[in-house]
């Protein structure tokens, strides 16, 4: 094994149940905090289906467990490659993705990918976990897509419950593929009595081209692998010199293994001996984070460390390592359990530093979230540690790295030991990296400002929806869980949503969202408002929903916002918010539109116009809006749908910039409806009177009160969010973006 022994210890294993009971029918392989791989046919068991079943479950859920079963999370089917028979008694195929309703556990670390090779040696676990069941096994013939394994005669054999569990190194540290099936029926070619522990597995590499092949590509890249190291490897021989030059002595070098072993857990030898410097190279190739925990201890081993501008090559070097990362264990761990304690004390902080501080970085989908949630906390480090913030930086030095930048800004706003504590943290990081102290404390200040200056209240939150082409109904079981639903499934709706903020002091920011620009479902988009206006701050604010003409006609407010926590009952949307409706699609159809609507403004008192039975059609209405009713800025709606539906086009097109109307009424003898909303009251509190109505209408299982929709184009919109509302950014390596400069991302 070399100077580094290697620590087998039982890996966290991932189980997937059983429909019934909490018995383990195999195992499953995490990818990411949200992500785990396992055999098809296992998910067909665990749903009492027939294992080697072909098409997909529709919507179905199964539970897969963490912590020995402790920790249940519900999962859903992302990616489906049904068993294809193979030769032998083997099948092919036989993979599924399976999404997560929540993050893994904080303990339950994603695998790290490794290629299969023939006369490997692996280690399998039951899916309950227990770690007495390990199965140790040797790789005997690869061949092609499936890698035949036999087991001793001695210890536990690989069976039923490991099946798309994963086959793991020696090292431990790393895994060449998953279980899939045993060798042993009696009709097959190999059976009982020619081969007693013969196993076939999927190796690495046929799982990622079956994947790619699957179109599931973003599913591989989320997935952590380890680079190889053979001799000829450039990358390895560079690492190698870079060392020798660093620690020619033995004795010094002996000296920074151990303190790498020590981190990483790994058992050394005892005899005064040094590890060859290709060893050395062989464990920062393949151990996450081993690379910067090396130029930790070089950096503070005293007389033997090493300065900075010495270790500049080696980390410029360790950037194309994959296992590599940015933080040593050490930093990882102090800065996790840091980042906890804010959470846990404050939910919102990292989300809105990270909308401050990198607001030109791609964020991780949880700080596009209202609130971070602790187990989140490791994905966020990791995705983080691979960018550098766009700042200026003096010549001939690192970039601050994004992850630094972020936690100047949460120790601003944390204050006290919390704060100073990762402030610290940052120092030590930028001295082992070699950042300019002028480029830490220029961060550092930036984080002061914002911490001390109170941010503008948000006034309103702008939701625009796009509709998409409507989906079978798979409403929450995620991509490709659909496959194989019935002809006659239920269509659903879909939309594209976006969201900007504006403040009191007219600014108006774009937010960033875990959805993207994903299609949801009327319920999502609920929630994703919802979690925008939670992102706004204490105030309640007005929630504009921009849509076009079709989308004026959805009964937006009654979509269901859902809950934010599990006390609170889900309310909708009109509910739980002052929403209005907006139409810019008329502003582009009708030329002189704009116009019109600023004039009908004015100064927010002009008369309202009350379509009566006294008005027969849209000529006449139109001839009152150019006459008697010319500054009219407020048209009340009744009638029946048809008549409403032209009404309200040409109310839009004439400029006038509010109009109400009952969706649900029949005729003109129910407009009484509308009474309890004082129609005709007080403009600028009308959409503060339809909230209220709406929220006080919960209870009306008999429908027979108002449905009301409100068309509210205000100014403060137009002039600050183009026809098009796509944000204008400043440049990255401007000093600071300016409020007047339009709509900023946030």
């Amino acid at each position: 094994m070399g100077w580094f022994k290697e620590a087998r210890k039982p890996p966290p294993v991932v189980a997937v149940l059983g429909r019934h009971g909490d018995a383990a029918v195999g195992a499953a392989a995490l990818l990411s905090p949200g992500r785990a791989l396992t055999c098809a046919h296992v998910v067909n068991e665990a749903l009492g289906r027939p294992p080697l079943s072909g098409s997909a479950p529709a919507g179905e859920a199964l539970q897969v467990g963490f912590a020995r079963r402790t920790v249940r999370i519900e999962a859903r089917i992302e990616v489906w490659l049904p068993p294809r028979r193979g030769g032998a008694g083997a099948w092919q195929g036989d993979l599924c993705v399976l999404r997560l309703a929540e993050p893994a556990p904080a303990g339950a670390a994603p695998v790290v990918w490794t290629e299969m090779t023939e006369g490997q040696s692996l280690r399998a676990w039951h899916g309950c976990g227990e770690p007495i069941t390990f199965a140790d096994t040797v790789l005997k013939l690869l061949d092609d897509q499936l890698g035949y394994l036999d087991g001793e005669l001695s210890g536990a054999a690989i069976g039923p419950g490991f099946s798309g569990g994963p086959l793991w190194t020696d090292s431990g540290d790393s895994v060449a593929g998953l279980v899939v099936g045993q060798l042993g029926q009696r009709d097959a070619a190999a059976h009982p009595a020619h081969t007693l522990r013969r196993t076939w597995a999927l190796p690495w590499q046929a799982v990622r081209d079956q994947l790619y092949a699957a179109g599931a590509g973003a599913v591989v890249a989320d997935c952590r692998t380890l680079r190889a190291a053979p001799q000829d490897d450039p990358l390895g021989a560079e690492l190698t010199e870079l060392l020798r030059s660093l620690l020619p002595d033995p004795a010094v070098r002996a000296e920074h293994a151990r303190r790498l072993a020590a981190e990483l857990g790994l058992p050394v030898p005892q005899d005064g001996s040094a590890p060859r410097v290709e060893e050395l190279t062989a464990v920062l190739l393949t151990r996450h984070r081993a690379l910067p925990t090396l130029s930790e201890s070089l950096l503070t081993a005293g007389p033997y460390g090493a300065r900075p501008d010495r270790l500049t090559a080696l980390l410029g070097t360790g950037r194309a390592v994959e296992a590599a990362g940015l933080l040593s264990l050490g930093e990882y761990a102090f800065l996790e359990k840091q980042l906890r304690c804010v959470v846990l004390a404050d939910a919102t902080l990292p989300a809105r530093a990270a909308q401050e501080a990198l607001r030109y970085t791609p964020l991780p989908s949880a700080l596009c979230t209202a609130r971070l949630a602790p187990e989140a906390l490791g994905q966020v480090i990791a995705d983080l540690e691979e960018y550098q913030d766009g700042g200026s930086v003096p010549a001939g030095t690192p970039r601050v790295p994004a992850l630094v930048h972020l936690v100047e800004f949460i120790a601003a706003a944390s204050g006290g030991p919390l704060g100073a504590g990762l402030s610290r943290w940052s120092e030590r990081v930028c001295d082992r990296l070699g950042v300019h102290p002028a480029a830490r404390d220029q961060r550092r200040a930036d984080a002061a400002h914002w911490a001390g200056a109170r941010a503008p209240q948000v006034t309103r939150l702008l939701a625009r929806l796009t509709r998409t082409e409507p989906e079978g109904e798979v409403a929450g079981t995620g991509a490709g869980a659909g496959i194989g639903a019935g002809a006659g499934a239920e269509r659903v709706e879909r939309y594209r949503c976006r969201l900007w903020q504006q403040h009191a002091d007219g600014s108006v920011r774009r937010l960033d969202t875990a959805a993207g620009d994903a299609p949801l479902t009327p319920e999502q988009v609920g929630a994703l408002i919802r979690e925008g206006a939670e992102r706004s701050g204490d105030a309640l604010p007005a929630v504009d929903i921009e849509v076009d003409r079709d989308g004026l006609h959805l009964p937006v407010d009654e979509w269901d916002a859902g809950s934010p926590n599990e006390f609170v009952p889900s309310l909708p949307l009109g509910a739980s918010f002052p929403l209005t409706l907006r139409c810019p699609e008329m502003s582009r159809r009708v030329p002189r539109r704009d116009v019109e609507h600023r004039r009908r403004w004015g100064d927010g008192h002009g008369r309202p116009l009350v379509i009566d039975p006294s008005c027969a059609d849209g000529r006449q209405v139109a001839a009152l809006l150019n006459s008697t009713h010319r500054d009219a800025n407020h048209v009340v709606l009744h009638g029946p749908p048809a008549l409403r539906a032209q009404l309200l086009d040409l109310c839009l097109a004439l400029g006038v910039p509010v109009v109400l109307w009952d969706r649900e009424a029949e005729g003109h003898d129910q407009a009484d409806r509308l009474e309890p909303l004082a129609p005709t009251g007080r403009l600028h509190e009308l959409p503060f009177r339809v909230h209220r109505f709406r929220a006080a209408s919960l209870p009306d299982p008999t429908g027979l009160r108002a449905r009301p929709s409100l068309v509210w184009e205000d100014l403060a919109w137009q002039d600050r969010v183009g026809s098009e509302h796509e944000p204008r950014l400043t440049d990255p390596d401007a000093a600071r973006p300016l409020s007047d400069e339009g709509v900023r991302r946030s």
